[in-house]
C-alpha cells in the first residue's frame, strides 16, 4: 500500500511539473535594429524593438490561434506565397494541397494588368498557380514537386496549425490601391441627371475591364 502511494504521488509530482513547463514556455517576438522581424523562445536583446510574448501550450501553439514557434520561424524565413486566379482548377488544387497540409501561406489574386506585372515582378509567368517558397519558385501546379519542396524548406509533413488559426485573406497580387480624386468624386458626388456609364463599345473606360487571359 505504501509503494502505491509512493508512485502515485511521484507521478503527481512529475505531472505538475511538466503542467508547469509546458504553461511557463514562452515565445518571443521583436523587431531588430535592422527592422526585421524575429521569432525565439528566448529573451530578445537588449536593443529590440516592439517587443511581444506569447504564452505557449503543451502543443507550441501561441493563445489566439497564432502560429506554433516551429511555423513561426519557417513563416518568416521560408514565407509560402501562392498566385492564383478565379475560376482556376489548377488553383483551387493548389490551395487545398498548402491548406491539407497546414501551411500558413499568403494568397495572391491575379485579375487585373497591374496584377500581372506584380506577378512578372515575382518571378512567374503567363501560367497559375505560380507558387513561392522563399527563394524557390514553381510554375504550374505538381502535387509532389509542391510536397518536396515543402519538405526541403522544413515544414512539417502533417498539419501543426492550431485549430483557432485563421488564414489571411487572399489579396490582389499588385496590392490595394488608394482610391483617386476622381474617383472619390464619382462615387461620393450627388447623381447627375443625364450622365451615363462609358460604353464598352464606343472605347470608353469601359472598353477593356475583361480579365487577362491566362494559362493554367
Amino acid at each position: 500500500m505504501k509503494t502505491r502511494l509512493l508512485c502515485c504521488s511521484v507521478f503527481l509530482t512529475l505531472a505538475c511539473a511538466c503542467a508547469s513547463a509546458s504553461e511557463s514556455a514562452q515565445m518571443y517576438k521583436w523587431v531588430a535594429a535592422d527592422g526585421r522581424i524575429n521569432y525565439s523562445d528566448t529573451p530578445p536583446p537588449p536593443d529590440a524593438r516592439k517587443t511581444e510574448r506569447k504564452s505557449l501550450n503543451a502543443n507550441g501553439a501561441a493563445a489566439g490561434g497564432e502560429l506554433p514557434y516551429e511555423l513561426a520561424q519557417l513563416a518568416q524565413t521560408q514565407p509560402v506565397t501562392l498566385y492564383t486566379m478565379p475560376n482556376c482548377a489548377p488553383c483551387d488544387e493548389g490551395r487545398a494541397l498548402l491548406q491539407g497540409r497546414g501551411i500558413p501561406f499568403t494568397e495572391k489574386t491575379v485579375v487585373s494588368a497591374d496584377d500581372i506585372a506584380a506577378l512578372k515582378q515575382a518571378g512567374g509567368s503567363s501560367s497559375l498557380p505560380f507558387l513561392q517558397i522563399g527563394r524557390v519558385k514553381q510554375q504550374g501546379i505538381d502535387a509532389g514537386t509542391w510536397q518536396q519542396l515543402l519538405s526541403n524548406a522544413g515544414y512539417p509533413a502533417d498539419s501543426r496549425l492550431p485549430k483557432s488559426y485563421q488564414p489571411a485573406a487572399a489579396q490582389a497580387a499588385a496590392g490595394p490601391k488608394p482610391p483617386t480624386e476622381a474617383g472619390m468624386a464619382y462615387r461620393e458626388g450627388p447623381p447627375v441627371r443625364g450622365r451615363t456609364e462609358p460604353d464598352a463599345s464606343s472605347g470608353g473606360m469601359g472598353a477593356n475591364t475583361a480579365t487577362p487571359a491566362f494559362r493554367f
